[in-house]
């Protein structure tokens, strides 16, 4: 198992030389001229003189290569730069927003999983019967509806209808614990329902497989209970797909996280990635996108791990 996990660290290092140089690539890559919005914003002109000058502040006349080889020392070193416009240090702003994301992160990953976990092991021993078709069916809907539309409905159908809109004031956990809870809770289930929905579905599927094999049958053929049958033998092993999913979904609740904070008023990492990419704000869009790489990264990683856990079978050599 270590010499397993050390090289699958080492094989990580490629991957982050090329996340590195992607993040580098960003600056050329997003529309806009940070120059022009600075000059107008100092000057309210733009002098050949004073562009030169800014660009070479900024670092813009680097060649790429040398730009590359710059951010990846500086970031190996924990420095990310620092914003074009309050001058404070990305790694500052990213870990005073952090804690928001981190909490509704894991919260939707636990709702998200619990509940298509619970839900698609309930519609595969109930198979074709009413409840399967039931749960199938908001399943379907739980994966066609965007994250915005739900997040949207949520905020303004229940103020349109009955006058009720949930609060969009952000509180922290130290200020005021329960509505700090009420406020995060909100769109974490929001931000799960996705999740859920698709757990949900591969669950039933893997359940079903996993059902029919002979072992399951020898367990009934003993006289083992129902429950016992479906919790402790046939669900352990019909985890795998489903925790590979759970890792390359995290990409995709990252993405959904910048609209959800949007729409709830939450202080977090996507928000700031979309503030800083409207302020054309290079430092803080290449270290937020560095951060959510290599986070996901991780994730990946240690779902690899924990297939050993699941299935006693496999060994890593």
């Amino acid at each position: 198992m270590g010499k397993y996990i050390m090289r699958r660290v080492v094989g990580l290092v490629p991957t982050l030389l090329l996340l590195l140089f992607l993040v580098v690539l960003l600056i050329d890559l997003i529309p806009g001229d940070i120059v022009d919005l600075m000059l107008a914003e100092r000057t309210g002109s733009n002098d050949e003189t004073a562009r030169a000058a800014l660009e070479e502040q900024l670092g813009l006349t680097k060649p790429l290569p040398l730009r590359y080889v710059d951010y990846t020392f500086n970031a190996l070193k924990g420095d990310l730069g620092a914003s074009l416009w309050t001058q404070r240090p990305v790694t500052e702003l990213i870990a005073g927003r952090a804690m928001a994301s981190i909490e509704i992160g894991i919260l939707s990953i636990l709702f998200g999983s619990v509940s298509g976990v619970v839900i698609g092991a309930i519609s595969a021993v109930r198979q074709d019967g009413w409840l399967d078709y039931l749960l199938r069916s908001v399943s379907i809907i739980g994966i066609s509806v965007p994250t915005f539309a739900i997040a949207t409905a949520i905020v303004v159908l229940p103020a349109i209808w009955w006058g009720i809109a949930p609060s969009l004031r952000y509180v922290s956990f130290a200020e005021a614990p329960i509505d700090h809870i009420k406020i995060v809770l909100l769109p974490s289930i929001v931000l799960g329902i996705g999740l859920s929905a698709t757990v949900m579905r591969l669950t039933r599927t893997t359940m079903l497989e996993v059902l029919r094999q002979d072992y399951i049958r020898t367990a009934h053929a003993k006289g083992v209970a129902e429950r016992a049958v479906v919790f402790k033998h046939a669900l352990k092993n019909a985890m795998i797909p489903v925790v590979t999913v759970l890792g390359l979904q995290v990409a995709f609740l990252i993405g959904g996280s910048v609209i959800v904070e949007s729409v709830f008023a939450i202080p977090g990492v996507g928000r700031l990635l979309l503030s800083a990419i409207s302020n054309r704000d290079y430092p803080i869009v290449q270290g937020v996108v560095l951060v959510i790489g290599v986070f996901v990264m991780v994730t990946n990683l240690l779902v690899d791990v924990s297939y050993a856990w699941l299935d006693p079978r496999i060994r890593y050599a």
